[in-house]
């Protein structure tokens, strides 16, 4: 009698509101079925389940809906505009951005947009592939594009258009949905120098680190995060992913070379920051590449923290990436089921997973 009496109780609150289960609400969110999971585990106020059926837990849509308003109304729909930057190449940075950023959708539920600001593309080649990618760059859909059309005097001559530039549900892993991409091009090489030297916008109203801000202010805030992938210098594209920024995240493999620059970037952004007004702070220094074994590794990573307990450094995450061919092979365009089989079992799902976590909690933090 008591299960009669449940199950017609189930069917009578379907008749008034449809019942959904973690993957619809996935779909209604526009995140992965990981993300639901864990904001019932984590985020206050998700709604109970209706039942806790055999298949898993259903829950009334009008209440999920009326959740997911809630967060966007709380949220204020402000995204977080983080750069990554370190002066020297090859320190693991760009394939640190794109582990973050997938860790962001898949494990707290993000919508994040990736900009690619590097001429390398690195980021770019590792979430579309390249046929795509050659496609955007001819018909004028990559961020060269814009510091090109931002130089020229005509604007029937302008080619980039931002809607059709902005790739959607981007990246290798099957099923990964709300990560976007906004792509590079190696013609950004001969843009760098042509862009500090001439005058921006008619009558020169806007200056050369506010492109790419300008570009993008109309759709800031529709992602949760907004990731800017640096080239290795700090040049004027550099400058105008910093301009945007919240804050910069500094990937570095834990050896003399590698570490030797982080005080200029800092200064220098500071110099520039307070010249245009802003806090442009660093949120933490990411040990990447690392060897537990490595002598020069450990004592490296060691004086980055006593800095940072003596002020005279910024934050070092706790978190380290580790050296291994499946975070190096995770670069290459190669559609995957998981983020588990991407990144393999030598460490670097957890690790990437871990470090996210930790950047999140810096950034409510800040």
């Amino acid at each position: 009698m008591h299960y009669i009496w449940f199950v017609s109780d189930i069917h009578n609150q379907m008749d008034d509101d449809e019942l959904v289960g973690i993957a619809e609400i996935a779909e209604m969110a526009r995140v992965s079925p990981a993300a639901v999971a864990n904001w019932r585990a984590r985020r206050r106020g998700f709604p109970e389940p209706v039942a806790d059926l055999r298949a898993g837990p259903v829950f009334s849509r009008a209440a999920v809906r009326r959740w997911l308003r809630r967060q966007q109304e709380e949220k204020g729909r402000m995204s977080t505009v983080l750069s990554t930057i370190n002066l020297k190449g090859g320190v693991g940075k760009t394939t640190t951005t794109v582990g973050i950023a997938e860790m962001l959708v898949a494990e707290h539920g993000m919508r994040v947009l990736v900009i690619d600001l590097d001429p390398q593309t690195n980021a770019t080649i590792s979430l579309i592939n390249e046929h795509l990618w050659k496609e955007l760059d001819e018909q004028g859909l990559t961020v060269a594009q814009l510091f090109i059309d931002a130089l020229s005097k005509d604007p029937a001559e302008r080619r980039f258009r931002l809607d059709d530039a902005i790739q959607t549900a981007v990246g290798t892993v099957s099923g990964l949905r709300g990560l976007d991409l906004l792509p590079s091009s190696l013609r950004l090489i001969n843009v760098q120098e042509k862009i500090a030297t001439m005058p921006i916008g008619e009558f020169s109203a806007i200056s050369a680190s506010q492109v790419l801000e300008t570009a993008i202010k109309r759709r800031l805030n529709n992602w949760d995060y907004i990731l800017i992938d640096c080239p290795p210098n700090l040049g004027t594209v550099t400058l105008n992913g910093l301009r945007m920024s919240n804050a910069y995240l500094i990937p570095t493999i834990p050896d003399i070379l590698s570490t030797y620059g982080i005080p200029q970037i800092i200064k220098r952004v500071r110099a520039f920051a307070d010249e245009i007004n802003e806090d442009i702070p660093p949120l933490g220094i990411i040990v990447t590449k690392y060897q537990a074994n490595s002598t020069m590794h450990v004592n490296t990573r060691e004086r980055l923290r006593q800095e940072e307990e003596e002020g005279k450094g910024p934050h070092v995450f706790e978190t380290t990436i580790p050296q291994g061919n499946a975070i190096a092979a995770s670069a290459d365009f190669t559609v995957r089921g998981t983020l588990r089989q991407k990144y393999l079992y030598q460490g670097g799902y957890e690790a990437f997973r871990d470090l996210t976590t930790e950047i999140v909690k810096a950034v409510e933090d800040m």
